[in-house]
């Protein structure tokens, strides 16, 4: 995300004030144009699956940047219709944001795009609760889309689509995280509480309430947070967030904070380490125990290989550093997110890599596979994979490639 420049985004937010305002949107459909079909399955064989390097992943379909009709990519999710049980594919481009029917995973469905709500920007952000997708970005004067995804049933022809809803209470914003357990959005970087959390009620999704936030430390820049059931007796079944927070400069920490009540967040404690570029994002292992961040200007400002570092959250109140994974390159790292006994990762040039973490309480951390969508090479700079969503069902990962699209893959057979 090209942090080092992000830093001074906070200078220049419009700001239109903290008071809940939500413009809703018909539906109108557009007019009807054919799909693109994108390329099909590609195994990874003796290391590669075409041109692109790949261990135990194969290469299901890639949705190009032209078929996006876009200049870049950013951030990615899915969503899986309870209805029908198909998946979909969200991908943030740099004019809007773009949805994939990929159930079918090696013959994808352009469906369309939701054009960006003011004007076009590198950095775009979505996550997805009962059913709709929720939508930041730093260009200015965007808000937060609201999209009802239920309206990808039985799309007849690629659409322009409009948003249901949109958010005016901040103009932009970096990142978005929601509490699925709570029904709370976090909106992350925003010209609101000094650029922390603020803490927005989206159980009626077409109608988000601001509800409080959080400003008592440095400019966050992503966050996760859970309804805890970790370890840590003291904080069972708060709600705990835990931020990504750095001034770009000396300052880089993770914030732990009680934002159970929403008028009154409590800062429980912080986890800070040496060497520090940049903060960036980080994802607590499934049971709570361990939390994986990444920091994205390290490998840059001290060389090396790509590094995640793992904490120990037994106690809430005093997090202790466990483990420094080193990554097989020298590649930057970007978001990386947990699921069962595996850390998956966007390594920027180094693409998408899967760790094993069974043994992580032994401080041991393995690769156990990877699909690398940049084959140019795998040096420390901002091309290649921004984020991945591993979450499916099925097996399929999604991965966005900065510079040239959607790429769907599968564990080999």
């Amino acid at each position: 995300m090209k942090t080092q420049i992000k830093i001074f985004l906070i200078s220049i937010v419009s700001f239109w004030g903290c008071s809940n305002i939500i413009e809703t949107t018909p539906y109108i459909p557009s007019i009807p144009t054919l799909t693109i079909p994108s390329s099909g399955l590609t195994p990874c064989v003796d290391g590669f699956a075409g041109v692109y390097p790949c261990s135990g992943y194969d290469l299901q379909a890639i949705v190009s940047l032209e078929t996006f009709r876009a200049n870049s990519g950013n951030d990615s999710w899915g969503w899986t219709d309870p209805q029908t049980g198909k998946e979909y594919a969200i991908m943030g481009l740099d004019d809007g944001t773009a949805f994939v029917d990929i159930s079918v995973p090696d013959q994808p469905i352009y469906l369309g795009k939701l054009a960006t709500a003011s004007v076009p920007s590198s950095w775009r952000d979505v996550k997805v609760f009962q059913n709709h997708a929720f939508i930041v970005s730093e260009a200015a004067n965007h808000g937060m889309q609201v999209f009802d995804l239920t309206r990808l049933r039985d799309v007849p022809s690629k659409q322009n689509f409009t948003a249901d809803a949109r958010f005016t209470g901040f103009g932009n914003a970096h990142n978005i995280a929601i509490n699925e357990a709570s029904g709370f959005a976090y909106v992350i970087g925003s010209g609101l509480y000094e650029g922390g959390p603020a803490f927005i009620d989206v159980n009626d999704p077409l109608n988000p309430t601001l509800e409080g936030g959080f400003s008592d430390e440095s400019y966050s820049h992503d966050a996760h947070i859970v309804t805890y059931n970790g370890p840590d007796q003291d904080h069972h079944g708060k709600e705990i967030l835990f931020g990504s927070n750095s001034d770009g400069g000396d300052n880089n920490q993770v914030v732990i904070v009680d934002v159970t009540d929403k008028s009154a967040p409590i800062l429980i404690s912080n986890m800070s380490y040496s060497n520090g570029g940049y903060t960036h994002q980080g994802w607590l292992a499934e049971d709570h125990q361990y939390y994986y961040l990444g920091d994205e200007l390290d490998e840059i400002n001290f060389g090396g290989r790509t590094k995640t570092l793992v904490f120990d959250l037994e106690d809430l109140d005093n997090p202790i550093l466990h483990h420094t994974y080193l990554g097989a390159t020298n590649a930057i790292d970007h978001n990386g997110y947990t699921k069962n006994n595996s850390f998956f990762i966007a390594n920027y040039t180094a693409g998408f890599r899967e760790i094993n973490t069974i043994n992580i309480a032994s401080g041991v951390m393995e690769e156990e596979g990877f699909f690398d969508t940049y084959p140019s090479n795998n040096n420390a700079n901002f091309n290649g994979v921004w984020s991945i969503y591993p979450y499916f069902e099925s097996g399929v990962i999604v991965i966005s490639d900065i510079n040239t699209g959607l790429y769907l893959v599968k564990p080999s057979e």
